[in-house]
């Protein structure tokens, strides 16, 4: 069965109300407010003020409270007495440390897929991956966010460690903010190496798809930190 399936037939059961899910508020707000800060809608330094976005999301402050918290504990979201909560800040020093351990564990997750690989999986990775070379051909920026997130949780389910899963996805959501101001040649880039990670894993070479993960990482960070060109000097 395909990790990802599609089927256009009507289901046979009623749609599942969210009440009968096991999700709370909290949860609901959190992931719609992780969703508006990865994407941009809420940037960098804009106050998250609990009772301006209880009204604008029909709920109470209590669960805006705690999903708040639990953006904090992502590293999304930043907390302070007396001035409340903010979407964070990255600085340097944060966002090289994070760059280091990202590049470390995802090089890990790397060998690790590229030592108990599978055919089932190498399908799906390739599938995914078709589509990522596709949608960044063609400028899909939404959708390319989505591939990108897919090619990586794929890469993590074929490693089989969900403890190093947890720790990467954690990071890897922390650095969405610091990656997102690579532009279309760097879309196009990271699909590029998307296929020498993938190379690497279908011939079994775990050290390779160790360092071209690692580096990988890397080449993002290197993309979306490096400052502006200088303008030409005038002739």
């Amino acid at each position: 069965m395909s990790n990802f399936p599609f089927s256009t037939s009507e289901p046979r059961h009623p749609p599942v109300k969210l009440a009968d899910q096991h999700v709370s508020l909290g949860e609901v707000i959190r992931d719609t407010l992780r969703a508006r800060i990865l994407s941009g809608d809420l940037k960098t330094g804009d106050r998250l003020v609990e009772g301006k976005l209880a009204d604008e999301l029909g709920a109470s402050r209590i669960p805006v409270r705690e999903a708040l918290r639990a953006l904090a504990s992502e590293g999304l979201v930043t907390i302070e007495p007396r001035r409340g909560a903010s979407v964070a800040f990255l600085s340097n020093e944060v966002a090289r440390d994070l760059v280091e351990v990202r590049a470390t564990l995802e090089g890990l997750n790397a060998k690790l897929a590229a030592q108990r690989r599978n055919d089932k999986a190498v399908a799906d990775l390739q599938a995914v991956l078709n589509m990522g070379i596709e949608a960044a051909r063609t400028d899909k920026v939404e959708l390319l966010a989505d591939l990108n997130n897919r090619f990586h949780e794929l890469l993590a389910t074929v490693a089989g460690n969900d403890v190093l899963t947890d720790m990467v996805r954690s990071l890897r959501t922390r650095t969405v903010m610091l990656f997102a101001s690579a532009g279309a040649q760097r879309a196009r880039q990271n699909w590029e190496e998307h296929a020498q990670i993938l190379q690497a894993v279908i011939a079994g070479n775990a050290e390779l798809a160790a360092l071209l993960a690692a580096q990988h990482v890397h080449n993002a960070a290197n993309a979306s930190l490096r400052p502006p060109a200088a303008p030409s000097p005038s002739t």
